[in-house]
C-alpha cells in the first residue's frame, strides 16, 4: 500500500491543494492521500490560524467529500503543539508497518527540509513529492523523491483576505461548499 501524508494549515483548503494532492495520486500511484491539518507549525508558532481546527477539518472534509483516494485526519490537531512531521510519519508507519509512505509538500518546505526534526529518521522512512510551479528544485543526495509541477493560482492567505474583506473569491480557487461554510464561521454572532 502506498500512503501520502499531506500536511499543512489549510487555512482554508483550496482547489490548489485538491488539484496537487490528485496529481500526486496519479504520479506516484497512490492508495490513499491522508490530508493532515497542523495544530502549529515548529517554523510558524507566532502565527495563528484564522479557522480553528474543527472548522478547517469540516472544510477539509466538506473538499475532499466523493474522493475515493483522500482522507482527512485530526492526529496532529490532537498532539501538543508544535506540529512535529516524525509524529505523524511514527503514528502512520504503527498503523500501516507494511506501507510505502510519501510526504507531500511544496518547493518552499523542500529548501527547508533539512532544518526538519529528525530529518534522518525522515529520510530514512519516507518518498517526498515536491510540488514546484517553475523549475523543479534541486535533488538531495540519499533522499527519495519525486518532483510535480503545477501552476494553480489559489492562495489561501488570498482567500482569507478576501473573505474577511467580504469580496469575491475566484471560481476556480475554492471548492463552492468550502467558501460557504468559511463564510458561515466569519459571520459575527
Amino acid at each position: 500500500m502506498k500512503i501520502c501524508l499531506f500536511g499543512g494549515s489549510f487555512d482554508p483548503v483550496h482547489n490548489g491543494h485538491l488539484s496537487i494532492a490528485a496529481a500526486a495520486h496519479t504520479c506516484a500511484d497512490l492508495d490513499k492521500v491522508i490530508f493532515l491539518p497542523a495544530a502549529c507549525s515548529p517554523f510558524k508558532t507566532d502565527k495563528q490560524t484564522l479557522f480553528n481546527g474543527e472548522q478547517r477539518m469540516e472544510m477539509l472534509r466538506l473538499a475532499t467529500l466523493g474522493i475515493s483516494w483522500a482522507e482527512v485526519s485530526d492526529v496532529d490537531l490532537t498532539l501538543p503543539p508544535p506540529s512535529w512531521s516524525w509524529r505523524l510519519v511514527e503514528h502512520y508507519h504503527r498503523q500501516f508497518p507494511h506501507a510505502q509512505l510519501y510526504w507531500l509538500m511544496g518547493t518552499d518546505q523542500w529548501e527547508q527540509l533539512h532544518r526538519w526534526a529528525r530529518y534522518d529518521y525522515l529520510v530514512k522512512q519516507l518518498t517526498f513529492i515536491v510540488y514546484h510551479r517553475t523549475s523543479p528544485p534541486r535533488p538531495r543526495t540519499h533522499v527519495r523523491s519525486l518532483f510535480l509541477s503545477g501552476n494553480h493560482p489559489a492562495s489561501s492567505s488570498a482567500i482569507r483576505e478576501a473573505l474577511l474583506n467580504n469580496t469575491p473569491v475566484p471560481e476556480t480557487w475554492i471548492p463552492h461548499s468550502v467558501e460557504k461554510q468559511a463564510q458561515l464561521y466569519l459571520q459575527p454572532y
